[in-house]
């Protein structure tokens, strides 16, 4: 019988309240259990599995950052839209870096859950269509997606684990890094012919 007010909800909440405690990776099945003072065995009446868990996980975390990036970037375009989607993004990381990371792993996601979650799509359409007041068509709409996130996640990573050992402030660098993105997606390269391989 399953422990009154245990839901799917309630131990994906727990789980990502844990994720931003010890780390994304660091998320047990037992140790879920023990936050919520139930047995082991009890969780799998609400998750089919820790994959399954970190899928959940996973889809929250897209949901909340797709969310705050959403309502950060609304109204604005050009330079304005790029510093509120790059500031919500590297906020939200900060604020919930296990979550974060889980928005960035490589997971087995069940397709019928996936579905039912906004998050991952809606960002890949506020994203598309950021860039496309740069007048960004394809095959530089994807380019430039890949730039971005390379850029945002590579540069709140390297925050995360101490990798800024210069004296220099990384929020000024933050900035200047976002000046120059606009500044590039300004001035967007004219396409060469494109190897085939």
């Amino acid at each position: 019988m399953a422990r009154a007010g245990l839901t799917t909800e309630r131990v994906t909440i727990v789980g990502a309240e844990l994720a931003d405690e010890v780390g994304f990776d660091q998320v047990t099945m037992s140790r879920v259990a023990r936050r919520l003072g139930v047995k082991d065995a009890s969780l799998y009446t609400h998750v089919r599995s820790l994959e399954d868990l970190r899928g959940r996980i996973a889809l929250l975390a897209a949901d909340e950052k797709t969310l705050r990036i959403a309502e950060a970037a609304a109204g604005r375009s050009g330079r304005d839209a790029l510093v509120a989607f790059a500031n919500a993004w590297r906020e939200y990381a900060h604020r919930h870096p296990g979550r974060y990371m889980a928005t960035q792993a490589p997971l087995t996601i069940d397709p019928e859950l996936a579905q039912q979650a906004p998050g991952p799509r809606r960002a890949i359409e506020l994203t598309y269509g950021m860039l496309r007041g740069y007048g960004l068509a394809e095959p530089d709409l994807t380019d430039a997606v890949r730039l971005l996130r390379s850029t945002f996640h590579g540069f709140v990573a390297l925050e995360a684990t101490g990798g800024f050992g210069h004296a220099r402030p990384p929020q000024r660098s933050w900035a200047r890094n976002l000046d120059a993105l606009h500044t590039l997606l300004m001035n967007w390269p004219t396409p060469e012919e494109e190897d085939p391989s």
